[in-house]
């Protein structure tokens, strides 16, 4: 045993503050989150890259937290545990900054070329960006920093435009003409994750369209009158007899306003029990109009389309739309289009009646209807038919759809593969481009073109799709005559700009850019030095040259790079694949599946063998955390209040498969108590002479108290190892709690003072090393802080060895410690139920005691007469009188009440408080057994009432208890 130098005394206040930046910065500054183990069994985990704009969230407390449990965990079992770092460039999100910056200063992205703007997002980065990271260390979290990474850096650029270039190769990336989520403010095709469906107050319209033989109208019924300007079809189920006639001879409308002569088609999209039955068609600009206008017979180049890129009206491919509509915004145009129907007998008035009952026409019948905005750009997304580029989702969805179901890959929860499965199996194409200028250019160009557009005389249309632009020269020039120049130019505008050269055939890159979770998608092997493994720093940028063009920005503007790590298959082929992912359920399909896409098809292994998807923390009424709601709960303030740890061990604890997480701040704070509790424990046994252990296995015991602790440490080692190995983080952490508060702090602690011999020294000091271990994962500053001032270590507890006690539980000890502690327990409680003293002394009576119960009390006089306050404990019938009775193992004490307390009083007390508990109890189930307020009272009116009920049942029952023992 090493006894406490007086330079390592603990402080008699547990500070967080005080210890977890100094923490922190020792070990990163010393490497320790470093993997160094090449003789090791290698354990690896990704983090998903938050935005290089972000700052952490409440569920990134979450994801992060779970994401370090787990590696603080495999490192201190030994193993040479990775857990690889980075930031996402997020196109959208980064650009939207620095517009924003520009601006406020009076200034527009369009006042720079592309190059210029790109360099003031590099600027903006070295500036202001990765301020997650310094958020993410003050969590905790031990990431490998020497490895971080960007999707920006060079060496992900490579692997980005190579996995582009290969799957165009095989086919599997393509480009069509198809409707996307169009966000008109940003002017970008968006995700579907970046669309957000909010509840919109709107009209719902009913309208004729004259049939084109005048035989009379068809009524179609809408929320967005505007989009029959490009109507192509009227739409009634084929199985509706009210239609039958007019689809038999292939009736037609003519269009109002436009004059359009438009079918009518039969498709089962039309419900008959809907309205009329008859839809408007407008492949153009609505996804399910899309598909009904594929299966009539409409290509896509063919379809109309009616809007630009800002959302106004243009003309249709026909000619058709009136001029009066042109350039004007597609909600005015609404107005407009609503205003002529009317005008022209079109429009079928709703009818209501009033108070009166007399019938009231209104335009349109009010309607709340679900309505995509941009999360960005905060303006109703529009469908809208354009290029783009595809990834044949459906073909790669197979192979990861194989892993799951072969065991290759584990979803924890179980219960999230029918959800995956039913993604997958129904899986559309993947639109992958962005029309933005901050994100990895999508290496294709285009030509050959002379000038204004016209095609090299002679030549054919190309696109040709390359990994560098000499590559993409190199097959352009193939097709010409030596004495013809190849040039490339910045874009199509500026090929149009150039007089007409014979000689010159000009082409251009494609000025979109790739969706950020197609480069995300490779991140389980990219960021370990796929293709050439080789990593270089991320730290600084570099001009290199690059696809785009005569220069690229390989990685920040400020600097050059200084590093380049050369690894020689190493890094990839030890860490991949990756050991576990774990992320929030929501980026299942967005992320995790294409990271399952790509990683099988380019590594031919799985990404991960598990996938562990948590839930949402929501608000403590278990609403959705919102800005607009103001029930956003800000982790930094949390950490600020109660320390790092205690959010942490909240987060853990709080985890429970498939469940969303309810914010509790007076659980955090309780967290902060434990924490408390553990460190005036540390100063207990620090002041008792007891200070870090020199052995990882369990000191030899006599006494029954320290072979029962010793036996506590093995059970609670083996929980603690199921929970992790299953994943179950709640259990993980409420083993190790329990253990720490109830056997340790209250018990042991309790049963050994005073009597701190040799032997209770070495146990003492072994069981909190074991405890300082077992935590750590979960709470690593205070652990780490306790494990330095108890003693000389040869290293910090961060690199320390998982418990190996190599011993078992005493069957004997475990019965005799948990006897006394039931006595002691029970009484204690005997007494808060009958108002009697803590610490009044009384007598027992126990008549025929087993022998094992007359040897434990035999040899635990002293703990009886300390703990329980019992001067003796006779062997025999207690005297007549009232008394109470407690149990104890298998024996139950007989305990005279005679002069302790007021029996009639007690008994009285006792009864009346048990009235009003039931007469409570019953009226809260009567009000719960009601079906009307369970389905129209507020659900936290609902949880109130459950809570409550549960609370004065289990006070009756206390309360009938307490009556019992009282006979």
């Amino acid at each position: 045993m090493t006894e406490t130098a007086p330079e390592t005394t603990l402080d008699k206040t547990f500070d967080p503050a005080q210890i977890e930046a100094k923490w922190y910065a020792h070990w990163e500054e010393n490497g320790l989150f470093h993997p160094e183990r090449p003789d090791a069994q290698p354990f690896t985990i990704v983090n998903p890259p938050p935005n290089v704009t972000g700052s952490l969230h409440i569920g990134h407390a979450l994801d992060n937290t779970l994401q370090d449990i787990v590696i603080r965990y495999e490192r201190l079992r030994g193993k040479d545990a990775l857990w690889v770092v980075g930031t996402d460039h997020a196109g959208i999100a980064t650009q939207m900054v620095v517009e924003r910056q520009l601006e406020a200063r009076q200034d527009k992205r369009t006042n720079y070329t592309r190059d210029e703007f790109i360099d003031k997002v590099w600027e903006w980065k070295a500036e202001s960006g990765g301020t997650i990271t310094g958020q993410l260390r003050r969590l905790g979290c031990s990431m490998d920093w020497s490895r971080e990474q960007f999707t920006m850096d060079p060496h992900f650029t490579k692997a980005v435009v190579k996995v582009f270039v290969d799957l165009y190769n095989e086919g599997l990336i393509y480009r069509d003409k198809r409707l996307v989520n169009w966000d008109p403010r940003l002017k970008t095709a968006i995700s579907d994750l970046e669309v957000e469906t909010r509840e919109v107050k709107g009209s719902f319209w009913h309208f004729k369209y004259p049939l084109s033989d005048g035989s009379g109208f068809i009524t179609v019924a809408t929320t967005r009158p505007e989009t029959m300007l490009a109507d192509m079809a009227v739409a009634v189920n084929p199985e509706d007899e009210r239609y039958k006639a007019l689809l038999e001879r292939k009736a037609t409308v003519i269009l109002p306003i436009t004059g359009r002569e438009i079918p009518i088609v039969a498709d089962e999209h039309a419900d008959p029990e809907l309205g009329s039955g008859a839809v408007k068609i407008t492949p153009g600009h609505d996804f399910n109009d899309f598909e009904v206008g594929k299966r009539a017979g409409f290509k896509a180049a063919d379809m109309l389309n009616m809007l630009d890129a800002d959302a106004k009206v243009c003309q249709t491919a026909d000619g058709l739309v009136p001029e009066q509509f042109l350039g004007v915004d597609r909600f005015e145009a609404r107005e407009m289009i609503v205003a002529e129907m009317k005008e022209l007998g079109f429009l079928i008035p709703h009818v209501t009646k009033d108070k009166d009952g007399n019938e009231v026409e209104h335009d349109a019948e009010p309607r709340t209807i679900q309505t995509p905005y941009g999360d960005r750009g905060g303006v109703v997304i529009e469908p809208w038919l354009t290029d783009q580029w595809y990834v044949d989702a459906e073909k790669l969805a197979g192979p990861p759809m194989e892993a799951v179901r072969s065991g290759a890959i584990e979803i924890v929860p179980k219960t999230w593969e029918k959800t995956f499965f039913n993604w997958m199996e129904n899986i559309q194409p993947w639109c992958v481009s962005r029309q933005l200028w901050w994100g990895h250019r999508i290496p294709a160009w285009y030509g050959p073109h002379t000038n204004a557009g016209a095609h090299m005389p002679g030549s054919r249309d190309w696109c040709v799709v390359a990994e560098t632009e000499s590559e993409a020269l190199a097959q352009f020039k193939s097709g010409y005559a030596d004495d013809v120049r190849v040039v490339v130019e910045d874009s199509w505008e500026s090929v149009c700009a150039h007089e007409y050269d014979p000689d010159v055939a000009r082409i251009y890159r494609d000025n979109d850019v790739l969706d950020t979770w197609f480069s995300s998608a490779l991140w389980p092997f990219a960021t370990l030095g796929w293709p050439d493994n080789v990593i270089e720093s991320p730290a600084q940028p570099e001009l290199v040259e690059g696809p785009s063009g005569s220069a690229e920005r390989a990685s920040t503007s400020s600097a050059r790079a200084e590093k380049v790590e050369a690894v020689p298959g190493s890094l990839l082929d030890r860490h991949y694949p990756n050991d576990l992912l774990i992320s929030g359920f929501d980026i299942l399909f967005f992320w995790d599946a294409r990271m399952a896409m790509q990683g099988i098809h380019f590594m031919k292994e799985v990404p991960w063998k598990r996938l562990y998807l948590h839930g949402l923390v929501r608000a403590a009424d278990g609403a959705k955390m919102s800005k607009s709601k103001g029930n956003v709960v800000d982790p930094l303030g949390l950490i600020d209040q109660y320390g790092a740890d205690a959010l942490r061990f909240f987060m853990a604890a709080m985890e429970s498969q498939g469940r969303d997480v309810k914010m509790d701040e007076k659980r955090v704070e309780g967290y902060r108590n434990f924490a408390t509790k553990l460190w005036n424990a540390a100063r207990f046994c620090q002041s008792n002479g007891i200070g870090a252990s020199t052995s990882v296995a369990a000191p030899a015991a006599a006494s029954a108290v320290n072979k029962w602790i010793i036996g506590e440490v093995v059970e609670t080692l083996a929980e603690l190892d199921k929970a992790m190995a299953d994943l179950r983080f709640d259990a993980a952490a409420n083993t190790v709690y329990h253990f720490v508060w109830d056997q340790f702090c209250d018990w042991y602690i309790e049963l050994v003072k005073g009597n701190f011999d040799d032997e209770t020294k070495q146990v003492a000091g072994w069981v909190l090393d074991q405890i300082l271990v077992m935590l750590h994962p979960f709470m690593p500053f205070v652990t780490e802080e306790l494990w330095s001032k108890m003693g000389e270590r040869e290293g910090e507890l961060i690199t320390a060895q998982w418990p190996a006690p190599e011993a078992s539980v005493d069957a004997d000890a475990k019965r005799e410690v948990e006897w006394l502690i039931g006595l002691i327990g029970n009484l204690r409680g005997a007494k808060a139920e009958l108002g009697i003293a803590p610490g009044a002394r009384l007598t027992a009576y126990l008549a025929d005691p087993s022998d094992a119960t007359r040897a434990i009390i035999g040899r635990n006089g002293t703990a009886v007469d300390r703990l329980a306050r019992l001067d003796a404990i006779h062997f025999e019938a207690a005297p007549a009188g009232p008394a109470m009775q407690v149990g104890a193992g298998d024996a139950m004490l007989t305990i005279p009440l005679e002069g302790v307390i007021d029996i009639a009083a007690e008994k009285a007390r006792l009864e009346k408080a048990l009235a009003a508990s039931q007469k409570e109890a019953k009226s809260l189930e009567g009000r719960l057994s009601n079906p009307k307020f369970v389905e129209k009272a507020k659900p936290e009116a609902v949880e109130k009432a459950k809570a409550d009920h549960a609370h004065h049942a289990a006070e009756a029952e206390r309360l009938a208890a307490a009556l019992k023992r009282l006979g």
